[in-house]
């Protein structure tokens, strides 16, 4: 009898085995989906791994109930790396097929084009008297009218002479809407009843057909771009894996278009990834005015109907050519890969967090089988590591495109300026003065503040109350434009409380700066800016990105506030004055990485200043202008920064020296995760000795009502890692055999960032 091995979307490890019935024979192949029973009364849709006739022992086996495809909708290559993927990150390969396939190609009923709900003046409003009418008639609702400004403004509507606009309407969706004006969705449908408003829908996602590829629009490469250019295609002869390290602004987008039409002439296909769903917006249309209709774009603000047609088509006889995307861009299948580029590679947003797999899209990516180029200006500590030990090439660009100068660097010491109280709120004189001349003389300038919302906490200025959520042990963040206080840790809002619950005092005042407070006063003080806010908060919609970068990029916008976000790779080319309004905020972590992140955040965000006729200036303000990281941002000294920073990790054995695995366990009653973790660190020792550090509460102790207990296995490079998860199953498996701990949470993160 013949069997097959199917994978299915459960948090479970190994494969399950069923029987192919006489009349599937034929029809069924590895890779290809099937609906198969599960337990009592349940079905779930499989993945064919295997086919065999080796029979199960021990148990009854159910057989397959249907064949779903006529194609195998996944290529044998990624079958091999969902195993890896499995194996390497320690996660149920199960989880890996939950990760990388479509909602769409998981459920049996396939999928259906998902809708967005999109707004529009109506009819009888469409012109200006009658727009002054509505505004009128709408004074006494404040909020409807903010609303129905906010709609005006976004939708260029604003602009109209008589009954003609000077720029296109734009069609703005009712979420985007919400998320810019802050208004409820009781009252944007206060709104569409009184027929001011009205609403439409339209499917989302559709497949690009951005016309013919257009080579007349790749521009020469210069000197030392061909330079690098060479020297990449040379590396490539004999390293599998190369960094390119170039300083901001040296033009290495350029010399990833010319690799991707090499490869294209080869027919080979490209895998572009990107860190941050914002820098698509901008390589998009990049890369669509070259390559036209084969290029793809895949992240996950697109709907699930365009990420399942997407996945088809590249299973097709004419699949994209080069795929744009996000790190779960790793997951398509690709019939003939010849390259991935990985750009910023440095970025920590390639690094899944939660759910599982914890994978890292850039070692993925690496064992996709193809060369793999990293580019950055701020390499990570490993990729530079094995690009100096000779396990990768390194090309180095060490001057900025068109003879562009680097930025100068002011560093301004925030602690002097406070005791001489000549700060204003979190912005220092030189800063503000540097923001009014360049805006003044038709410049933009870009505020950086990596941390959203309002203020991060709350507190009584009477007792010291905090307000701290009820299902995670961290304090909450307040959003003012949403009038509420926000765990940014389970998504749980609160109301702001009218007083202290333990003293009664009205006096609750927000500590620190987030970017939205960061915008009010900017807003005071620099009355002329035209300012834009980008963060998590006002990108939400799938629309939010592109009308933020596009408002920027033509001028309708002058003064960008943003968190890390604003930091990555975008290409602006009037920005004259970058501030980086809080540097310790990133220096002071409790975390070995700490001064890398740094270093790279704000090396990427001085980047961002200066681009064509003038150099730059960045304004740095620190409590901490002595600390060495500040001194190598400023001489933009990558090469020292390295090297002092790696003999601190060769001497703490940290990565690249040795490798990390974090483990976690969770529990709903903390006295149990205590003594389970105090329990399954003395069987780890038993095999890791020393290796092991903890267990220890992590920073965040408590998160969505599970408290959470935290060891380190400490390895060194070289140890047999297959033997390291065996002993890890075997512990875990120890643990979870206790009835104590049957609803223990165990879980892997391998190189944890």
């Amino acid at each position: 009898m013949d069997y097959a091995d199917i994978i299915l979307p459960l948090p479970l490890n190994g494969y399950f085995t069923y029987a192919v019935p006489a009349e599937m024979l034929h029809s069924v192949t590895q890779g290809m989906r099937v609906l198969v029973p599960f337990g009592r009364n349940k079905h779930y849709v499989g993945i064919v791994a295997r086919l065999h006739q080796e029979t199960p022992q021990g148990y009854e086996v159910k057989a397959l109930e249907q064949v779903l495809d006529d194609q195998p909708v996944l290529l044998p290559g990624q079958l091999r790396l969902w195993q890896w993927i499995s194996d390497y990150y320690m996660s149920p390969i199960g989880e890996v097929y939950k990760a990388a396939l479509p909602s769409g190609l998981k459920a049996e009923e396939g999928y259906r084009p998902r809708t967005e709900t999109y707004i529009r003046l109506t009819e009888q409003f469409r012109n200006e008297p009658t727009l002054h009418v509505a505004l009128h008639m709408l004074r006494r609702a404040t909020k409807q009218q903010e609303a129905f400004i906010c709609y005006l403004t976004l939708s260029r509507w604003d602009t109209i002479e008589g009954n003609e606009t000077r720029d296109p309407v734009v069609e703005i969706t009712r979420d985007e809407l919400m998320n810019v004006s802050g208004a409820t969705a009781e009252t944007v449908k206060a709104l569409v009843m009184k027929g001011f408003l009205e609403t439409y829908e339209v499917e989302v996602g559709r497949l690009n057909h951005g016309g013919e590829p257009d080579f007349s629009h790749i521009k020469p490469l210069n000197e030392a771009q061909q330079t690098a250019y060479n020297n990449i295609l040379f590396s490539f002869l004999k390293k599998k894996v190369t960094l390119l390290h170039g300083v901001t602004s040296s033009g290495k987008t350029e010399i990833y278009i010319h690799l991707i039409k090499r490869e294209i002439e080869q027919h080979r296909q490209v895998l572009f990834l990107m860190p941050e769903i914002a820098l698509t917006v901008q390589m998009m249309e990049r890369l669509q005015r070259v390559f036209g209709s084969r290029l793809g774009i895949y992240h996950s603000k697109y709907s699930d109907a365009e990420r399942v047609e997407i996945w088809q088509k590249q299973l097709s006889a004419c699949p994209y050519d080069i795929i744009l995307g996000a790190r779960s861009a790793v997951f398509l299948p690709f019939q003939r890969l010849g390259l991935v580029i990985v750009d910023e590679e440095h970025e920590t947003s390639y690094k899944q967090q939660d759910p599982m797999p914890r994978y890292h899209a850039r070692s993925v990516a690496i064992m996709m089988g193809a060369p793999v180029l990293l580019g950055t200006a701020t390499p990570s500590m490993e990729s530079y590591h094995n690009a100096m030990t000779g396990k990768y090439g390194l090309v180095e660009l060490k001057e900025r495109y068109q003879g562009i100068e680097l930025p100068e660097i002011q560093v301004v010491d925030t602690r002097d300026l406070q005791r001489r109280k000549m700060m204003t709120g979190p912005f220092s004189p030189v800063l503000l003065s540097h923001v009014r001349e360049a805006l003044s003389h038709g410049q933009q300038a870009i505020l950086f503040q990596n941390r959203r919302g309002w203020a991060p906490m709350v507190e009584c200025r009477q007792c010291g109350w905090v307000p701290r959520c009820q299902h995670c042990d961290v304090s909450l963040t307040l959003h003012r434009n949403l009038n509420q206080l926000t765990c940014h840790y389970c998504g749980f809002t609160y109301q702001i409380p009218a007083q202290c619950p333990c003293c009664g005092s009205k006096e609750l005042e927000g500590r620190g700066y987030g970017t939205e407070k960061i915008e009010d006063q900017v807003r005071d003080l620099l009355p002329e800016a035209r300012v834009a806010r980008m963060d998590l908060d006002t990108t939400r919609s799938r629309n939010a990105y592109e009308r933020l970068i596009n408002d920027f990029s033509t001028g309708r916008t002058n003064l960008l506030i943003g968190t890390q976000m604003i930091s990555k790779g975008l290409d602006f080319d009037r920005v004259a004055v970058v501030g980086i309004l809080n540097a310790d905020s990133m220096l002071n972590q409790p975390d070995f990485r700490a001064y890398e992140h740094a270093f790279m955040m704000m090396a990427q965000v001085s980047g961002r200043a200066g681009r064509k006729d003038k150099r730059g200036l960045v304004i740095l303000q620190t409590k901490s202008p002595d600390v060495d990281v500040i001194r190598h941002v400023v001489n933009n000294d990558y090469t020292t920064f390295y090297r002092e920073l790696l003999a601190e990790r060769q001497a703490f054995r940290y990565p690249p020296f040795c490798r990390l695995i974090d483990i976690y366990l969770k529990h709903t009653k903390d006295e149990v995760v205590t003594t389970a973790a105090i329990e399954m660190a003395s069987r780890l020792r038993q095999w890791f000795g020393a290796r092991v550090l903890g267990p220890d509460k992590p920073a965040v102790a408590r998160v969505k009502t599970l408290s959470i207990r935290k060891m380190v296995l400490k390895l060194e490079n070289g140890i047999d890692m297959s033997r390291v998860r065996q002993y890890l199953a075997l512990a875990q498996q120890q643990m979870l055999q206790d009835k104590r701990y049957a609803s223990l949470q165990i879980y892997y993160d391998v190189d944890p960032l």
